[in-house]
């Protein structure tokens, strides 16, 4: 057994209800200033109002920053920090997916150590702690609220560049079911498809150790038994508890083992075309799956277990038969077949690969990649 490392720094806070503890956990950390990160869509069906209301009934004082877009580019990131400088807060609430988590963690990296988002690019170029933030994910998908990266969409370039540090995992969760249960159908299954991914390629990972493995099962068995039935009734309350636990299951596990060449291709396709960071992992999945069917060491086996619909025992398994559940899956749930659908322009395939091979998870892809590879899965994927 090679060599790992792990630590669970955050406090989190899970069950039905459980946003009700937040006024409590901040008066316990003298914190009576929040900076609440979100986005226009959570403000529109109330979830915003919900979190002020909580927090201002409790005595306590919110300033709100909601103008987070799909992949957040550093204009909104440096907007944000100047906003949060000027209130005067002590902490700052993501609230929201990916995007409100990134936005939140990187504005707690500009406002602490001054400078622009992208001098911290790469891999632990934070200097220290950053200012406390908490996390209340509003969809189980992403898992920000317990991984280390801010990823900032560079304007110009179309680039997705990722800030790397165990400096910025938030220092408290709060993951209350409730809040994912008003979710579209094309929602849930994204996110849902997405945080599946994340225990997948976490578990495929070179990177993976017991620590991460540990997680990344747990959370296929969760997710794999309740993502069908949680993107049909999201008023599900069993199926939503077990998506939530099971994204943030599958967030721990690759905050340690790292993903793989599914993450490293979708950067690029949200950031040329602005397609949602879910939908395009989902989209991207099948064919990564079939590339790296030849490195297969026997894991394509315990992932088919947890996600197929069958019970009955299996024999003689072949690498092949993933592939066909994946596909399968994605039909269920209403993924688009491929990038085109998405709409995915064939020109741009050289510049997404390009830009994929810059990313930290190709080494941690159990199939070795180069660029030509690259281009070829673009193209397969397109």
């Amino acid at each position: 057994m090679k060599d790992f490392s792990f630590m669970i720094p955050q406090n989190i806070e899970f069950g039905v209800g459980a946003l009700k503890k937040l006024p409590q956990i901040m008066k316990e950390n003298n914190l009576d200033h929040v900076f609440l990160v979100s986005d226009r869509g959570l403000e529109a069906i109330g979830v915003v109002k919900k979190i002020q209301d909580i927090i201002s009934e409790a005595g306590l004082e919110c300033t709100t920053y909601l103008d987070v877009e799909a992949n957040p580019t550093a204009a909104i990131v440096a907007d944000a920090t100047d906003r949060y400088r000027e209130c005067g807060a002590t902490s700052i609430i993501a609230l929201g997916g990916g995007g409100p988590m990134d936005v939140a963690k990187a504005v707690g990296v500009v406002a602490t150590y001054g400078g622009k988002i992208f001098d911290y690019e790469g891999n632990f170029k934070v200097p220290g702690p950053i200012v406390p933030i908490f996390a209340i994910p509003t969809t189980a998908g992403t898992g920000s609220e317990v991984t280390a990266s801010a990823v900032i969409t560079d304007e110009k370039t179309h680039f997705k560049s990722t800030i790397f540090s165990y400096h910025n995992l938030p220092k408290f969760a709060i993951l209350d079911p409730e809040l994912i249960m008003t979710a579209p159908a094309h929602i849930a299954a994204a996110c849902g498809v997405d945080a599946l991914i994340h225990a997948l390629e976490a578990y495929l990972s070179r990177n993976a150790s017991p620590f991460s493995d540990a997680f990344a099962e747990k959370a296929m068995e969760l997710i794999g038994a309740n993502l069908r039935r949680f993107v049909a009734n999201r008023h599900d309350e069993e199926a939503a508890c077990a998506m939530m636990a099971g994204s943030t299951f599958a967030g721990i596990s690759f905050a340690w083992a790292r993903l793989g060449n599914v993450h490293a291709m979708s950067h690029p396709v949200s950031g040329f075309f602005g397609v949602a960071h879910g939908t395009a992992n989902a989209v991207l999945l099948p064919t990564v799956i079939e590339y790296n069917a030849l490195a297969d060491n026997g894991r394509y086996e315990v992932i088919y277990n947890y996600i197929r619909e069958s019970s009955e025992p299996v024999k003689n398994f072949k690498p092949e038969m993933l592939l066909e559940e994946v596909i399968r899956l994605n039909e269920q749930l209403g993924i688009p077949k491929n990038l085109r659908e998405v709409g995915v322009t064939e020109d741009k395939i050289e510049a997404m690969a390009i830009d994929a091979m810059k990313s930290g998870n190709i080494p941690a892809n159990p199939r070795e990649t180069t660029l030509k590879d690259m281009i070829e899965l673009y193209k397969k994927a397109f």
